[in-house]
């Protein structure tokens, strides 16, 4: 009797078992479908919050606002090199971006490795050189470099040291590139022909300007050329012009239409060279710029003498991003304000000089250009600091209520620094910050670069033996204690 229940006990036993068995994988099953659907879910619906310190990657309500406002899809194609130093940053802050917006769309492109894609969106960028983040919307691009990026102080190279990070400029730079391509017309710069100017077309080491004229492009701005004796007058379409080292004079009809560009548009960039005579003394005179017959000499901050190392900026927009930079000027002549300073007048109507850029005080402006050596000579050449290039706006006049954008010229005292083989150091940001001054793309964004800390733990010998032992002993002893206990309570 007991052996048949015992027999019939079995069957439903197994079967008690095999049920069990099916439920529990079916729950696991289910467990697991459960986990990859919030995955999922995770992956394309997430959370992010900046829980740093100094916000290094938190973007701000200018960006934010910004990004809500794209109409369309901003593809961001990072060329960068994943060892390059600022790799991280540049990859952690684009995926805020991101995060912030569906219409940031961010493809990362390996230059060593991915060599078939890299060639193909190279090609289609015209990109150059690796270390650099396109921008591109509709067809509108511009380029950021690592150099815009992050801020160097560079003193203590001086001393055998590396450089170091002082800011981290990623936000500006990547929402000003973004504002500049979502505009929906590319601002128009002509250059000036006709007069032994630079040729935007010449290649020339020395006296072509078309690695600037590139730079310019990538910027989202067109750049052509233009003669004054084949047209009756500059073009509608100019939003700026562009004078870059005229080596004849200049005829009145054409400094008529210039005067005339200037008082309807004022948007005029102007680079002028030493001991050359052009005609544009009286223009400039009547916005407040003196132009000498003069080189401007600083003999510490030269190597050859023929040169001047500027490192000392004015307060302006145009400058406020050079930091550290270093900007080199060959043989330059004085550009000063005529009154001084800003001295011409609080009124709207009256234009303000600002020296952009400017000697020591060890420098000066000589005066006789046949001297050789050049040295100062009291009472009849100024004494430093000498100013090589300014910045003059103008505003609409007090009283009357209408929308009139403020006049804006960028004097420099030198072309060199702009041509092809100069453009090292701050000389083409130096360029490129008047040209987006006078085109009033300054105001882009306005966001402050976040400096970088360096956190330091500082620990006496005590303290770092406490620690390691604390960590190496007495963690991982408790831990095994516990353990030991756990096992011995189930022995018994």
């Amino acid at each position: 009797m007991n052996g048949g229940e015992s027999s019939a006990a079995r069957p439903a036993s197994r079967r008690r078992k095999v049920a069990i068995g099916l439920n529990t994988a079916a729950e696991l099953a289910l467990a697991a479908a459960l986990v990859l659907m919030v995955n999922y879910l995770s992956y394309r619906h997430y959370l992010r919050a900046d829980w740093s310190r100094g916000g290094y990657y938190q973007l701000s309500e200018k960006t934010i606002g910004l990004l809500n406002s794209l109409t369309g899809t901003v593809d961001v194609v990072v060329f960068f090199q994943p060892q390059q130093e600022i790799y991280p940053d540049v990859d952690n802050l684009l995926k805020e971006y991101a995060y912030a917006s569906g219409r940031i769309r961010v493809e990362k492109v390996d230059p060593d490795r991915d060599l078939a894609r890299t060639e193909e969106l190279m090609r289609k960028y015209k990109v150059e050189q690796a270390n650099v983040v396109v921008f591109d919307y509709n067809g509108r691009s511009k380029y950021v470099g690592a150099n815009e990026i992050v801020e160097y102080d560079y003193s203590p190279v001086a001393i055998g040291e590396r450089p170091q990070k002082v800011a981290f400029k990623g936000e500006q730079a990547f929402s000003s590139a973004i504002q500049s391509v979502a505009q929906g017309r590319r601002p128009v710069v002509y250059f000036l022909e006709g007069h032994g100017e630079r040729d935007i077309k010449d290649y020339g080491r020395s006296a072509g300007y078309s690695s600037l004229a590139r730079e310019v492009e990538r910027d989202n701005i067109d750049v052509r050329k233009l003669v004054l004796g084949e047209q009756a007058a500059i073009p509608e379409d100019a939003d700026a012009l562009v004078i870059a080292g005229p080596q004849k004079a200049i005829s009145e009809p054409e400094l008529n239409l210039i005067r005339a560009f200037l008082e309807q548009k004022g948007r005029l960039v102007v680079c002028l060279d030493a001991m050359v005579q052009v005609g544009l003394d009286a223009i400039l005179a009547d916005w407040g710029v003196r132009l000498a017959e003069d080189v401007v000499i600083d003999p510490t901050r030269t190597l050859t003498g023929r040169e001047l190392f500027v490192t000392k900026y004015g307060a302006h927009p145009v400058t406020a991003k050079m930091g550290h930079m270093t900007s080199i000027f060959y043989l330059p002549r004085s550009v000063e304000p005529a009154a001084g300073p800003d001295e011409g007048g609080d009124a709207a109507d009256k234009p303000h000089v600002i020296p952009l850029a400017q000697s020591s005080e060890a420098g000066w402006a000589e005066t006789d250009l046949a001297q050789d050596p050049m040295k100062y000579d009291p009472g009849v050449d100024r004494a430093g600091p000498v100013s090589v290039a300014v910045a003059v706006e103008r505003g609409p006049v007090p009283g009357i209520d209408v929308q009139i954008r403020p006049t804006r010229l960028v004097v420099f005292g030198d072309s060199d620094f702009a041509s092809n083989g100069a453009m090292t150091g701050g000389n083409g940001d130096l360029f490129l910050n008047a040209l987006n001054w006078v085109l009033e793309r300054d105001e882009l964004m306005g966001i402050a670069p976040k400096p970088v800390e360096e956190t330091r733990l500082v620990m006496s010998r005590v303290e770092l033996n406490l620690l390691f032992w604390t960590v190496v002993c007495v963690m991982p002893g408790f831990l095994a204690a516990v353990g030991g206990l756990v096992w011995l309570r189930r022995r018994a």
